[in-house]
């Protein structure tokens, strides 16, 4: 067996361990038994097949590892958008008081068009009609709000 063939199918399992296991370093083994590959045809000897293995396995880590990171953290930011349901789909948003809160007090306020009983925990203020609020929380089906900040 050509020793270029070896070299093929070593690269070959790495792809597919790869594949399966999504460890970092396999693809850049993969990519470094390329090279050694290409060596092997170029009909150079094991020892040179070696260090270009070593060589490019770790310049691909190199210039693989930046490239990865910025992936992850886009698709980080793409996953911290994702939509809520529920009550929890409320958080951050902003309402509308329609019955002005006062201190201990239910008001109610409007999002979307839906009225909901809201309250200001531990607030002295009272926030009137048609200020906006921004939902920080809620307990059952009452909504903890604060003032919107400018």
């Amino acid at each position: 067996m050509e020793l270029w063939v070896l070299w093929l199918v070593i690269a070959g399992l790495l792809l597919i361990s790869e594949i399966v296991f999504q460890w970092v370093w396999t693809l850049c083994l993969a990519i470094g038994c390329l090279a050694a590959m290409a060596a092997a045809l170029a009909d150079v000897s094991f020892l040179v097949q070696i260090v270009s293995l070593s060589a490019v396995s770790v310049v691909a880590y190199i210039l693989l590892i930046p490239v990865l990171n910025r992936w992850q953290e886009k698709a980080r930011r793409r996953n911290r958008n994702k939509s809520r349901t529920g009550m929890d789909a409320l958080l951050g948003r902003v309402a509308t008081v329609t019955n002005e809160i006062r201190p201990g007090k239910l008001g109610r306020a409007r999002i979307d068009g839906d009225c909901w009983q809201v309250r200001v925990p531990g607030g002295n203020d009272i926030i009137r009609d048609g200020e906006e609020v921004v939902v920080t929380g809620y307990d059952s089906i009452i909504l903890d709000v604060e003032r919107k900040k400018l």
